[in-house]
Order: structure tokens, then C-alpha cells, then sequence
């Protein structure tokens, strides 16, 4: 079996270690790891499946020089504008954890339990484009429902941690929460937040567009539509809350045929790295706290709608970290190995 060469941008931030992790988790057919980083991480050593790597510095030749296959970016958006070409440029294919290519229409936009074929697209620009965190669970979820009772419409509220915000936004929270404990919260700072997060929730996250919606809402709704190549009319509510780590979603959908919820609960328990978990009655139903460090999207409070029989509501929680970010890249990755071993 062929083995590459592999590079993860930011290799020592908060999804780039889970990158690490997940490829040695999952044994990935690895030739060499190069972790990349800024100048400033230059000296500093990251975990590889029991060794100590040295950070490389990020550079505009350093895909040639390390004859790197498959560039995996989460450094941020005006990284990879920079340096994704580069990677390109110097023959790997770039799977790219930030916003800035997901809507450039020669980039396929990917899910690989909703959307693998357009994985075949990267050759149009030699990057493949990682959706937003809470995007990708959503859309796992709202797949095989669509393909059985033919999606309408999406309402969806969420519940996003603070490491969606990275590892400043994560100590922030701890921060004020001591501050609490110490009783001078009240003097405590927020810089990665407009408001306090601490014993709060915010109902904002991004910059508010003109229509009344912030930008990550409607990174939900057209992300939505470029991945499951269908116009479904979406309204998202998305809210930071004061956890560390997972996010959920309270997702209310309505379909154009009557849906049973039983008969939904089964479907979603056959479908690609889905988890049920709802058994109400023993207190059986996913939070964050249940998803940390998994790999799996967890799905329960799987209910009819009292009023319509067309509407389905459920609550969808999955480690934003990994599902929403790491695991999905490298589930990307190995859907390119496998197709670049079909050709």
C-alpha cells in the first residue's frame, strides 16, 4: 500500500493536535509527519504517536523541500489563503479546515458520510474544504432522514463550546469561573468574547450580517445547501455557551411526507457514524460531556411534533474538535487515499 507524506498546518493548535492523534488512532498509511507551524512555535515539540516532533516552520517552499502528498490546514483562514496555493503549487492535495475556500465553487465542499463523490472535484483547484463545525453534524443527521422522507426545511438552535472559539477562548472560561470562585468575577476580563462567558451564554457568534444574522448562521445555511446540492430552507440560532468542549443542537425539521419518529430512530441508527442515544425515561440522551473524544455524532430526544405529522424534532451533540473539525479532515483524507488507489 502507498504511504505519504503528510503535513498538518498548525500542528499545535487545538484541532491540529487532534489531527495528530486521530491519524495515529486510526493508523494512517503514513510515510513522514511534518508538523507546520508559525516562526514563533519554531523550538517547540509536538506528540506523535509516542514521539516528540519538532515543529517546522511554515513556508512558501517548505510542501517542495518535505515533498509533501496531502496537506492537512487549521491555522487559520489567511494562512491558507497564503500558503494553501503553495501546497498546490507543490503537488499535494490541501484539505482545508477554514472557511476560506468553502463557498469558491472549483472547491468541493465535503462530508464524507453525506457527500463523498465530490471528493473527485479537487483536481479543479487541488483543495478539498472541511465545513464548519456545526454544520457537519448537522448534516450527517439531516442525510438519511432527507433520502427517506424528502427535507423541507431546517430550524436549527445551537450550543457551541468555547474551544469553537480556540484555546484562548477555552482558558478565558476557566478563567472567569475561577475569578467566580475567588468572588471577583466581576473584575475578570474577556477578550476572546464580547461578553462574559462565564456562567452566561451569548447568543452571537461571528460578526452580525445585514440581514440580522451573524455570519456563522449563515455559514450553516449555505454550507448546508453546497453539500447536500439542495435548496433547503434553513434558520439557524447559533449561541456560545460555557462549556469546554462539544457542541449541540437542537434541530426541529419538516419534510414533505408524514415522518414517524420511531421509524426515523431506525434509519439514523443504520446511517455512517451516528449514535443513538435516546432512552428519555433512564436520563439517556446526549449532551457534551458524552461525546468528548469521540468520533461518533450523537443523536437522541428523537420526537414527533405535536401538532404536525410532518415535523420532526431531536437534539445532535458531536466534539466539535474531532467530528467538526479533525476527524472529518481525516476522514477526507482517507477517502482520497482510497480513491487515488481506484485510479
Amino acid at each position: 500500500m502507498k504511504k505519504y507524506n503528510v503535513a498538518v498546518v498548525g500542528a499545535n493548535g487545538a484541532v491540529g493536535e487532534e489531527i495528530l492523534t486521530i491519524l495515529a488512532e486510526i493508523d494512517f498509511p503514513l510515510n513522514k509527519l511534518v508538523p507546520l507551524a508559525s516562526a514563533r512555535s519554531v523550538g517547540k515539540t509536538v506528540e506523535f504517536n509516542g514521539q516528540s516532533l519538532n515543529i517546522i516552520e511554515l513556508t512558501n517552499d517548505v510542501f517542495e523541500k518535505e515533498e509533501i502528498d496531502i496537506a492537512l490546514f487549521s491555522a487559520g483562514g489567511s494562512v491558507s489563503a497564503e500558503f494553501a496555493p503553495d501546497a498546490v503549487k507543490a503537488g499535494a492535495v490541501v484539505i482545508d479546515n477554514t472557511s476560506h475556500f468553502r463557498m469558491d465553487e472549483n472547491v468541493p465542499l465535503v462530508v464524507p458520510e453525506v457527500n463523498p463523490e465530490d471528493i473527485a472535484k479537487w483536481r479543479l483547484s487541488g483543495i478539498i474544504a472541511n465545513p464548519n463545525c456545526s454544520t457537519i453534524q448537522m448534516v450527517q443527521t439531516l442525510k438519511p432522514l432527507d433520502d427517506a422522507y424528502d427535507l423541507l426545511r431546517v430550524d436549527v438552535s445551537t450550543y457551541q463550546a468555547t474551544s469553537g472559539a480556540g484555546k484562548t477562548a477555552m482558558e478565558e472560561l476557566v478563567t472567569q469561573m475561577q475569578a467566580f470562585f475567588a468572588f471577583n468575577l466581576d473584575e475578570a476580563e474577556h477578550k476572546a468574547f464580547n461578553q462574559q462567558i462565564a456562567l452566561n451564554v451569548i447568543p452571537q457568534i461571528d460578526v452580525f450580517t445585514e440581514n440580522g444574522y451573524t455570519k456563522e448562521e449563515m455559514k450553516m445555511v449555505n454550507e448546508t445547501t453546497k453539500i447536500m446540492h439542495k435548496d433547503i430552507a434553513l434558520s439557524a440560532t447559533c449561541v456560545r455557551v460555557p462549556t469546554l468542549r462539544g457542541h449541540a443542537e437542537a434541530l426541529t425539521l419538516t419534510f414533505d411526507s408524514e415522518v414517524n419518529a420511531t421509524e426515523a430512530r431506525e434509519i439514523l441508527s443504520r446511517a455512517p457514524n451516528i449514535v443513538i442515544l435516546d432512552k428519555p425515561d433512564e436520563a439517556l440522551y446526549p449532551m457534551p460531556a458524552t461525546c468528548i473524544d469521540k468520533n461518533e455524532t450523537f443523536v437522541g430526544r428523537i420526537r414527533n411534533d405535536v401538532y404536525s405529522k410532518n415535523i420532526l424534532h431531536m437534539f445532535v451533540v458531536a466534539d466539535n474538535l474531532r467530528v467538526g473539525a479533525a476527524t472529518n479532515a481525516v476522514r477526507i483524507a482517507q477517502k482520497w487515499v482510497e480513491m487515488e488507489g481506484e485510479e
